[in-house]
């Protein structure tokens, strides 16, 4: 598959931020997004995952999974517990490949609460191949972790490019993955005179 966005146009808050967004990334293939803090790459990732309403276009939700900065764990239960609940989420069951792309079997007993940052960080990026959705939506994924753990993650992430999936990702890692483009969102900025004619900038006035 390929997953295409064309003139879409994102808004944090009641700012419209990002114009004319277009692009498209294939199956097998990463697009990493740059630009500086506050450019729009985590207000771009939650409008593909859905978390935002476009202020235009469309995406197609339901083929993107997304892991953001805050891991999303629930902390009285055990690592399996929480894999197990996501899982079920999705309509599977067998969380074993997700158990080995971040090895996690040592810790599968263990409260989330109890993890460190790191390790919470592997549980929350192993969700990602138990949503079976082809497009992986990544903020910063490897914030906490380790050279190991990093390069753990960039297997996981080739493992599901080779088999058909595709990822965007804002990462400042290099990765070493192949079939790698990058996106500056900053080509993409909305300017003050934009605002003028937005459909939410009257709530601004």
């Amino acid at each position: 598959m390929t997953f295409t966005v064309t003139d879409l146009s994102c808004r944090r808050g009641e700012i419209t931020v990002l114009r004319g967004v277009t692009f498209s990334v294939a199956a097998g293939e990463a697009l990493v997004l740059r630009g500086p803090n506050g450019a729009g790459k985590t207000t771009l990732l939650r409008t593909l995952a859905g978390l935002t309403p476009p202020v235009r276009g469309t995406v197609d939700t339901d083929v993107c999974a997304y892991a953001a900065h805050a891991d999303g764990l629930k902390s009285q239960l055990t690592v399996a517990e929480n894999l197990i609940f996501w899982a079920r989420v999705f309509g599977r069951r067998d969380i074993a490949p997700a158990v080995h792309a971040f090895d996690l079997r040592a810790l599968l007993d263990r409260r989330a609460a109890d993890l460190s940052a790191g390790q919470k960080r592997r549980v929350a990026l192993a969700r990602l191949p138990l949503t079976a959705r082809p497009v992986w939506l990544m903020d910063e994924p490897t914030v906490s972790l380790d050279a190991a753990n990093v390069a753990l993650f960039g297997r996981a992430v080739a493992v599901h490019l080779q088999t058909g999936g595709c990822a965007i990702l804002a990462t400042h890692i290099d990765l070493g993955l192949p079939d790698t483009r990058t996106l500056d969102v900053t080509r993409f900025a909305a300017t003050q005179t934009d605002d003028t004619t937005d459909p939410f900038a009257e709530a601004l006035e």
